[in-house]
């Protein structure tokens, strides 16, 4: 073990993402929501939309409200809305929370996302250790409670689902750009929401899992700058070639009158 190991601190070395791309979520677990009511997990997904899933405790001092902060920042300059083309979810890790604390956060957070119509497509889950347990376990978040303080210690971090319930993307600490949550959400969905312009970006770019973005594919790029430079080459000698027909016809018309 390595200097910088051995100086972090016990419990902060249980503290983790594990990215588990491809697993399945358990869309049977039961969690209460915002005013309490019984909801599986799975109800938030089908239609083809992919899911957003932050991780938090909405009694949390400082990180995860950076975390909700983040996110409704990160999503607020997408063109794609939550409740239309795809869902979030903000589940509590703390057992100990319950309705009441989901429905502050909601209260808290939503106005920064200041969406209209979107209040549908954002969750605020708490459940009991069974659920909150087999969730945090298929998306590899591991964190610890600290007694003394009475406080989780956790990492930060968002996961996108696909609509059938699998993990497909991580992106790591609490803000993100926008562009990568959008072709994380555009890649969960099979690329069944999003531009065309936004299909030749996913060209172009391509997911980190070690960084937990999107970074430029040179290749990629190379090859789509080459079509694009055939397609204006193509155009441009097209243009050139009409314009040479029209000076050719004036000039035959112009001289069909003259003496022979």
């Amino acid at each position: 073990m390595n200097a910088a190991a051995q100086s972090v601190p016990d419990e902060l070395r249980e503290v983790g993402f594990d990215q588990q791309m491809g697993r399945a979520l358990p869309l049977d677990a039961v969690f209460r929501d915002e005013v309490g009511r019984a909801v599986r997990l799975g109800d938030y997904f089908g239609d083809g939309r992919p899911v957003v899933i932050s991780p938090v405790y909405f009694r949390c001092p400082m990180l995860c409200d950076l975390t909700m902060s983040g996110l409704a920042a990160s999503l607020k300059p997408l063109e794609l809305s939550a409740g239309r083309e795809f869902e979030v979810i903000a589940f509590s890790f703390d057992p100990g929370e319950g309705p009441e604390d989901a429905a502050a956060a909601r209260r808290r957070y939503l106005p920064r996302y200041d969406r209209p119509g979107s209040e549908a497509g954002w969750h605020f889950l708490t459940g009991d250790a069974e659920a909150i347990g087999a969730l945090t376990r298929a998306i590899g978040f591991r964190y610890v409670y600290d007694e003394a303080r009475d406080e989780y210690a956790h990492a930060a971090g968002t996961v996108v689902a696909t609509a059938d319930g699998r993990v497909a993307r991580y992106f790591f600490g609490t803000d993100h750009p926008p562009k990568d949550l959008k072709l994380g959400l555009i890649e969960a969905s099979e690329r069944r929401i999003g531009s065309a312009v936004d299909q030749l970006l996913l060209y172009c770019y391509h997911y980190d899992p070690e960084l937990g973005r999107y970074s430029a594919a040179t290749m990629n790029l190379v090859r789509a700058g080459g079509v694009a430079t055939v397609v204006v080459l193509g155009g441009f000698v097209g243009i050139m070639l009409r314009r040479e027909r029209r000076r050719s016809a004036a000039a035959r018309a112009g001289g069909g009158g003259g003496p022979a």
